[in-house]
C-alpha cells in the first residue's frame, strides 16, 4: 500500500490552538533550526516561535531540521508498537476521554488473560517491535488494590512473545511499578496531557496533578523507561505546549508524545469542533529539536493511516496504535478508525515506510536503544 502524499493533517478550515501569537519571521525559524542542528537545545521562547508557525510552507524548514536530527540519531529506522487496550473500564471522569466513568456511549470490555496473550502473539508474529498494554483505571483492579492479574499478564506476554512491553495502567503505587518491572515491563506510560495546572484540572477532573509526575518518577526508580504525553486542541495555547515540551525534556522522559484532541460522544467536550492537526505536527518537530535522541510517536489513532506520513515527515520515529483487525479491540481517540479495514497493521505501516526512505527497526535495534537510554539516565556513556 503506497504512502499517502501531501499533508492531510493541515486543514485550513480548522482552527489551530494558537492563543495570542503571530507567525515569526522566516529568518527567526531558520536561526532556531540552525542552532538545534548545531547541538543547542531550544529555549522556551524559541519553542513558542516554532509552535507559532502558521503555514505548511513556513513550517518546512522546521520539519526538515527535525528529519535531519532524527537521521543523525536514529538513521533510517522507525519502531512499530502493537496496541492492546485490554480494559476500557475506568473510574476517572476525564472530560476528553470516551472511556470516562458514566459515559454510556463508551464501548466496554475486559479482555481475559488468554485473549490478551493470543492477541500479543499475533502482533509479535506480524513483526511489531514492542507491545503496548493499555487499560483505563479499571475499578476492578484499582479500587481493590490487587494488581496481581497485571503482573501475571505482563509475565505471560513476555514469556509468549519475548518482546519489550510498555504498560499503561494509569496511576499505581510505587511498589506496583516495581513489581511490573520485575514481571517484564520495560516502559511505563503515564500522560500528563498538559503541564499547565489550570488546564489540567479541567481535563483530568478530581485527579491530583503531582500524582502522575510522581508515578513517572517512581517508574524510573524501579528501572523502567518512561513516556509522558500531551493533548492539543483542548484549549491549550502555544505557551502551554512550549512549557509542556520543556517540562518533558527536563523530566528526562525517554518517549514523548502529542496527540490532537478528537471530540468524543457522551463527554463534556463532545460539542467542540475537531481541531486542525497542524499544531500536533509542529509539536512533533519541536520535540525532536528539543529532544533529538528520544522516541516520539506518530499515532494512527487520530487520523488513521492517512495521517501517518505527515507525522513521520515532522520527525516522529515510532508508529503507535497498531491494532490487529477482527479482535474487538478499541483505539483511544478514534476507537474503530481503519482497524477492521486492516490499515492499522504492521504490514501496512512497513509498506508506507519505504517511499519515505525509512524502514522498520529490528528488535535488536530497539533493545540497543533501550540499553543506551538506561545508560544515559545513569550518566554512563552508551
Amino acid at each position: 500500500m503506497p504512502a499517502q502524499s501531501g499533508h492531510p493533517s493541515i486543514d485550513p478550515s480548522r482552527t489551530p490552538s494558537r492563543g495570542a501569537t503571530s507567525s515569526p519571521p522566516p529568518a527567526r525559524i531558520a536561526d532556531i533550526c540552525h542552532a538545534a542542528l548545531e547541538g543547542r537545545t531550544p529555549t522556551v521562547p524559541e519553542l513558542e516561535d516554532l509552535l507559532s508557525i502558521d503555514s505548511a510552507a513556513a513550517a518546512e524548514p522546521l520539519f526538515a531540521a527535525a528529519r535531519e536530527l532524527r537521521r543523525r540519531h536514529f538513521g533510517d529506522i522507525v519502531f512499530l508498537y502493537g496496541f492492546v487496550y485490554f480494559s476500557t473500564y475506568c473510574r476517572n471522569r476525564c472530560t476528553f476521554c470516551l472511556y470516562r466513568k458514566g459515559n454510556d456511549a463508551s464501548p466496554r470490555y475486559r479482555k481475559s488473560l488468554p485473549e490478551v496473550v493470543a492477541i500479543c502473539r499475533d502482533l509479535a508474529e506480524s513483526g511489531v517491535n514492542l507491545l503496548d498494554l493499555t487499560m483505563g483505571e479499571d475499578p476492578l483492579t484499582h479500587d481493590s488494590g490487587d494488581y496481581t492479574p497485571l503482573y501475571e499478564m505482563i509475565a505471560a506476554v513476555r514469556q509468549e512473545t519475548g518482546l519489550p512491553i510498555m504498560i499503561s495502567p494509569g496511576v499505581v503505587p510505587a511498589a506496583t511499578l516495581s513489581a511490573m518491572c520485575a514481571a517484564g515491563a520495560d516502559f511505563y506510560a503515564c500522560y500528563q496531557e498538559t503541564h499547565t495546572r489550570e488546564l489540567y484540572e479541567k481535563l483530568r477532573v478530581g485527579q491530583d496533578y503531582g500524582e502522575r509526575a510522581a508515578a513517572r518518577s517512581d517508574a524510573r526508580r524501579a528501572g523502567m523507561l518512561v513516556e509522558d504525553g500531551m493533548l492539543t486542541g483542548i484549549g491549550d495555547t502555544v505557551a502551554d505546549r512550549a512549557r509542556a515540551i520543556d517540562e518533558m525534556r527536563t523530566d528526562g522522559n525517554d518517549q514523548v508524545r502529542i496527540m490532537t484532541f478528537v471530540p468524543q460522544e457522551g463527554t463534556p467536550l463532545a460539542s467542540r469542533g475537531m481541531p486542525s492537526c497542524f499544531d500536533e505536527l509542529l509539536a512533533i518537530a519541536a520535540m525532536r529539536l528539543a529532544m533529538p535522541d528520544r522516541l516520539s510517536p506518530a499515532s494512527l489513532d487520530v487520523e488513521g493511516f492517512a495521517g501517518l506520513r505527515p507525522r513521520l515527515d515532522a520527525g516522529a520515529n515510532v508508529v503507535t496504535s497498531i491494532v490487529p483487525p477482527q479482535t474487538g479491540l478499541c483505539g483511544v481517540s478514534n476507537s474503530e478508525l481503519d482497524v477492521d479495514e486492516g490499515l492499522r497493521t504492521a504490514t501496512a505501516v512497513r509498506e508506507a515506510l519505504g517511499p519515505l526512505g525509512l524502514r522498520q527497526a529490528s528488535d535488536g535495534e530497539l533493545r540497543s536503544w533501550m540499553t543506551a537510554a538506561r545508560e544515559r539516565r545513569t550518566g554512563r556513556v552508551a
